[in-house]
């Protein structure tokens, strides 16, 4: 009698798992996570444009400018001896003073320093257009001035003609009385520089659309940028400052090198 033996069946081999597997599966699944996020903001936020006429927009910057700005502005926009008054100063004038950081004030200086901005982009349209929801005034620029794509030549002698004596004509800004000064126009964003012409902030003057056209403040802005954007073929540019820079750099540096050089030969000869 034969004996059969039962087929045994099969032992599964467990294979070990590296150590690095599960931090790689960490990591993969972080990476999707974030992708699936950075996606889904941008395109929320590229597609969300704030309408300034809106009740709930207006609503909105009405809260903020009552807990943030109505100290020094008071609640009705009238003013204090803290704070100007902002009936009429426009939309545009709020979203260059709230968007480049200069408002709210850090302190009192001769005149608002540009710093990070304390409100997001949303923030500071919904304070504009309750700013605006109360008396009329400039309004933002039309995207279409914003594109960088006008005539930099005629920008360039616009700017010259009316900017350069306060900013520069590189637009690295200058000097003016009291303390106060003309800023570096490197890196404002087009909307801004739009805007400052509009409304005119600090001791800049205003420039409305019948001083300077609309397509104008284009041409301008398409040669500021334009200019920035140019490697310097002089070599160091010193701050693009202009000759005084570049004269006292010489006075100092040329004329020392060669004072210096004559005392080695004096010594050397003695």
């Amino acid at each position: 009698m034969t004996r059969t033996r039962r087929a045994e069946a099969p032992v599964r081999k467990r294979g070990r798992r590296s150590p690095l597997a599960s931090v790689a599966l960490v990591l993969i699944g972080l990476l999707l996570t974030g992708g699936a996020y950075t996606l889904f903001t941008a395109s929320s936020g590229a597609s969300a444009a704030v309408d300034l006429n809106s009740p709930q927009t207006i609503d909105a910057g009405k809260k903020l400018f009552q807990s943030n700005c109505a100290t020094c502005h008071g609640l009705a926009l009238e003013g204090s001896s803290a704070g100007p008054s902002l009936i009429g100063v426009g939309a545009a004038s709020v979203d260059f003073q709230v968007g480049t950081g200069r408002m709210p004030l850090e302190a009192d200086a001769p005149q608002a320093e540009q710093k990070p901005p304390v409100f997001n982009d949303t923030q500071v349209k919904e304070l504009a257009a309750y700013v605006a929801s109360i008396a009329p005034g400039p309004g933002l620029p039309p995207a279409k001035y914003l594109q960088v794509n006008g005539d930099a030549t005629k920008g360039a002698q616009l700017f010259r003609v009316n900017c350069a004596m306060c900013h520069n004509v590189a637009g690295a800004g200058g000097a003016l009385t009291e303390g106060k000064y003309a800023p570096n126009l490197q890196g404002v964003s087009p909307a801004h520089i739009y805007e400052a012409m509009l409304t005119g902030p600090q001791n800049m003057p205003v420039f409305n659309d019948k001083n300077i056209t609309p397509q104008e403040k284009a041409d301008i802005i398409t040669a500021l940028k334009e200019t920035q954007a140019d490697s310097n073929v002089g070599g160091f540019d010193l701050g693009s400052l202009g000759p005084v820079a570049e004269g006292l750099f010489l006075w100092i540096f040329g004329l020392g090198a060669i004072v210096a050089f004559t005392v080695w030969l004096t010594a050397k000869a003695n």
